[in-house]
């Protein structure tokens, strides 16, 4: 096992390496301590976790694209599920409680951070590993754990869990209500908890290994957005996932207990039960005070990925470097505070909805100080159109799209007519989990080569890139304008009401582009699996970049560096400076040696 040696100097701890006993295969590549290993465990697990998350969604867009068809091709998959071919109204809500659960938990928080923190925190600032590794360990085999409880409830006779991924009280409290709150729902919590708990040891170990063990000269300020944007994201799941672990241990006792804490008033087949006291709208706030920080959990690690890639492919220097680490501290801080606007239907006392309001549209500001730095970043760059390239200026793109309607949604007013319609789900899928794929997918493509030694294949790549772009828009515009028309969420037909049939046309439109997107990941599927192992080898530094992960060797071992670990003299975005015979300058280049290209205020700190 390897150990860490810290000495302080200033801020900047010391390293000293320790040699690694030989490891085992189990060791090696199951049970592994090894930040990098760790980082594969997480991206594989996520990747798997995608596509399950996607095909249920598929099987609920074929209900809402063709309400009125027999599905008998599914009983084979769905077997009870399916009778005589149509879909269980309640298997319905079921599969759409567990698409958002599993996306936006198990892929978007884990499989997103847990994949390029591992990755990329003790790489970019010079460490030989994580804080803990053990506790790394731990914490991947937790979200492994609670992965196989939350799969084991897809196979339940009840079903799994069908009270909505915001599992709100009474309907998830209730067994007698519907199938879905029976054993599928126990498991559930089940598996968030060991989820939270995952999450937390996780988050500790991240902010730990950035404050303690940078190298020598890695300064904050010269940290990569990245870093930044990762340890945020760190903070913030510290600050709020264990409000929801305390809404989930609630709800248990809820249910198995006795207890009143969400429930009062009470009744189930015209008979009153005895539960009082208790207020559903406690575990809103409970659930939100997570569930928005959680949109950000989700997107801040896009940010720092895109913000890298963007600049490393623009040939550029990032515009604003310390604006962009003061909107994403903003973003961070605002973001939890704004929880009740998930609430404006609630009840809420107006002068309340009034403040939230008020708060969601200032957090408007530091996203558009990012999007603007990002364009003035890609304006009259050397562009190299890279697939990681093309995803990061795709995740702008939808960002923006996505984000513009938030501020429409931020107006309580407005909300409150368009809340339960489909105009809320185009909204949060385009900013949240549209865009937060683009940042994942621009990592992934951008960082393969550190993580196999091999290449992926750009053209596969620009189709996986173009097909999947088009699908998003394609589901998400329309989806949009029948929203802004009234059209429901959640209902599971609604061929019934004449005023909604009218948009059938545009429900199975979005549908067969939904259904499109679905199959277009398979590109990258195929490209990720055999790009393992028969991609072209990757130089050590295939795209010329800066930071500090381009200087470790092809084939990585325990402990990043075979000698001493580098020091770092400068910021890491010196690309294209006047005067440099090339168009980049490592982190770990001394100003000393760039006489040519150093500006008045360059020299070296350490």
């Amino acid at each position: 096992m390897a150990t860490t040696d810290i000495t302080h100097s200033g801020v900047h701890p010391v390293h000293e390496e320790h040699e690694h006993h030989k490891q085992n295969f189990f060791e090696k590549y199951v049970f592994s301590q090894d930040h990098k290993t760790i980082s594969k465990q997480y991206l594989i697990t996520g990747i798997f976790w995608a596509f399950i998350g996607s095909f249920l969604s598929v099987i609920f867009r074929l209900q809402l694209g063709w309400p009125e068809a027999t599905f008998t091709f599914l009983e084979p998959i769905l077997g009870g599920w399916i009778e005589n071919g149509k879909i269980n109204p309640e298997f319905y809500l079921a599969l759409v409680t567990m698409h958002g659960t599993i996306m936006v938990f198990f892929v978007l928080t884990a499989g997103l951070s847990g994949t390029f923190s591992n990755l990329l925190i003790p790489l970019q600032i010079g460490a030989r590993d994580m804080a803990s590794g053990f506790m790394n360990m731990l914490s991947y085999w937790l979200f492994f754990l609670s992965s196989l409880i939350m799969f084991w409830s897809l196979f339940l006779d009840t079903g799994p869990a069908a009270g909505g991924w915001t599992v709100y009280p009474p309907l998830s409290v209730m067994p007698e209500a519907i199938q879905g709150s029976a054993a599928g729902m126990t498991l559930w919590l089940i598996a968030m908890a060991l989820f939270i708990a995952s999450t937390l040891l996780g988050g500790i170990n991240y902010i730990t290994t950035v404050i303690n063990l940078r190298t020598r000269g890695m300064s904050m300020t010269r940290l990569p957005l990245t870093i930044w944007a990762l340890l945020l994201t760190a903070i913030v799941g510290l600050l709020s996932f264990p409000v929801l672990l305390s809404a989930a241990i609630l709800l248990i006792f809820d249910r198995s207990f006795g207890t009143s804490f969400f429930l009062s008033d009470i009744y189930i087949a015209g008979e009153a039960l005895s539960n009082s006291g208790g207020s559903p709208i406690l575990f809103q706030h409970l659930f939100w005070f997570l569930g928005h920080p959680e949109v950000y959990i989700v997107i801040l690690p896009t940010f720092g990925i895109t913000s890298e890639v963007i600049a490393t492919n623009a040939r550029k220097p990032i515009f604003g470097y310390r604006a962009m680490i003061g909107s994403m501290v903003g973003i961070s801080v605002l973001s939890i505070v704004v929880w009740a606007h998930h609430m404006f239907v609630s009840g809420m006392n107006p002068f309340l909805g009034s403040v939230f309001m008020f708060l969601t549209l200032i957090i408007a500001v530091p996203s558009a100080v990012k999007v603007f730095n990002w364009l003035a970043t890609l304006w009259r760059g050397n562009i190299r159109f890279t697939t990681a390239m093309l995803f990061a200026i795709g995740f702008v793109s939808i960002f923006i799209s996505g984000g513009l309607t938030g501020i429409i949604l931020g107006n309580a007013s407005v909300d409150i007519q368009v809340h339960d319609t489909y105009f809320v789900v185009a909204h949060f899928h385009m900013v949240m989990g549209a865009a937060a794929f683009f940042g994942m997918f621009c990592g992934v493509y951008h960082w393969f080569p550190k993580m196999f030694g091999r290449m992926m294949d750009e053209k596969l790549g620009f189709v996986h890139f173009w097909l999947t772009f088009l699908a998003v828009y394609l589901v998400f515009i329309p989806m949009h304008y029948i929203g802004i028309a009234g059209f429901p969420r959640r209902y599971y037909n609604w061929t019934g009401f004449e005023t909604f049939s009218t948009f059938t046309d545009l429900n199975t439109f979005i549908s067969i582009a939904a259904i499109a997107g679905f199959f277009a990941q398979f590109v990258f599927l195929f490209n990720f699996l055999y790009s393992i192992w028969r991609g072209r080898r990757a130089s050590e530094n295939p795209w010329h970049s800066n930071t500090l992960e381009w200087t470790t060797p092809v084939d990585l071992g325990h402990g990043n560096w075979p000698g001493e670990l580098p020091t770092v003299y400068r910021w890491p975005y010196d690309y294209s400076k006047p005067g440099a015979p090339e168009d980049y300058i490592p982190q770990t280049v001394p100003y000393s040696q760039t006489a040519s290209s150093n500006l008045p205020h360059d020299k070296d700190t350490d």
